[in-house]
């Protein structure tokens, strides 16, 4: 059976998509000088919305602070108030800050920020809206209705090489043959064993993650490989799937870990925004009147 965690991928950061830069006028009534204990207001993420909508008090900091839409035309972004403009990326920020995108996403499709983004106003974020409108309605178009999963896949390592050793033709008589010859240059021989195992255990860790992914191909819209971490895992993936497909794709997960049984564990996380497959970074340039 398949573990599902509730931690949140990291996001890859090979995604091809290009950031946004938004520029913004060097004007008073757009980027004032930020004043200590003013407000400001914490960005979550941007949804499609033609009417206002408001999440509770559960905004990052605290203090109990309303989470509501800033809107312009069609889209809108998720924001709280905020008396801090430089987060640290406590547990309890960072649990604070994907509470509220879990939130919004039992009812819309969410194009996650990056954790921290503050802007001074909220006719700062509709300017940075109306800015960049066509490039987030088409990836709010792209992703809507679509949520993300997180797999990653390890075995054990000495479990496999066991198995090698009497699967592998190869590699289990030359095996048997520095038991039983006692080699003089056992160090070599063991060397050449050693390099014998990894290139059957590459080979097999490729065949396993060729079959997942085949596996879960018809059940999501695209999927994402990332860098495993560490010698005990396999696959380190992110899946883009169908919202009305969740439990399709749960389904076939599980049957996939009952078909490897103990030779492999599964965990996956989600569902999640589309973290992997959206790229969107607001950096503000600020523009000299010249």
């Amino acid at each position: 059976m398949a573990t599902k965690a509730a931690t949140r991928p990291p996001r890859d950061n090979k995604n091809t998509q290009d950031d946004l830069h938004v520029k913004i006028a060097d004007a008073s009534s757009l980027m004032p000088e930020i004043t200590p204990g003013e407000g400001g207001r914490y960005v979550y993420g941007i949804v499609e919305s033609k009417e206002p909508a408001t999440f509770g008090k559960i905004g990052i900091g605290g203090a109990g602070e309303l989470v509501y839409l800033v809107k312009y035309l069609d889209i809108a972004a998720v924001v709280s108030k905020t008396a801090v403009y430089i987060f640290d990326p406590t547990r309890e920020n960072a649990l604070a800050h994907e509470h509220v995108i879990e939130t919004v996403m039992k009812n819309y499709t969410i194009i996650p920020m990056s954790f921290g983004t503050v802007f001074r106003t909220d006719d700062d974020i509709r300017e940075v809206l109306k800015s960049i409108y066509s490039s987030l309605k088409d990836v709010l178009n792209q992703m809507a209705g679509k949520l993300e999963f997180g797999l990653k896949v390890n075995w054990d390592r000495d479990q496999i090489i066991e198995e090698l050793k009497q699967e592998d033709d190869e590699i289990r008589q030359f095996h048997q043959e520095i038991i039983r010859k006692h080699l003089q240059s056992t160090y070599l021989a063991r060397m050449q064993l050693g390099r014998m195992i990894d290139k059957s255990l590459a080979e097999r860790s490729t065949q396993y993650v060729r079959e997942i992914y085949e596996a879960l191909r018809a059940v999501c819209v695209a999927s994402r490989d990332n860098q495993p971490i560490g010698d005990k895992m396999i696959m380190n993936a992110a899946f883009l799937v169908e919202r009305n497909r969740e439990a399709e794709f749960d389904s076939v997960v599980n049957r996939i870990a009952r078909k490897y049984g103990k030779r492999l564990k599964f965990k996956y996380t989600g569902p999640w925004p589309p973290y992997n497959f959206v790229n969107i970074r607001l950096k503000l340039e600020r523009v000299s009147a010249n």
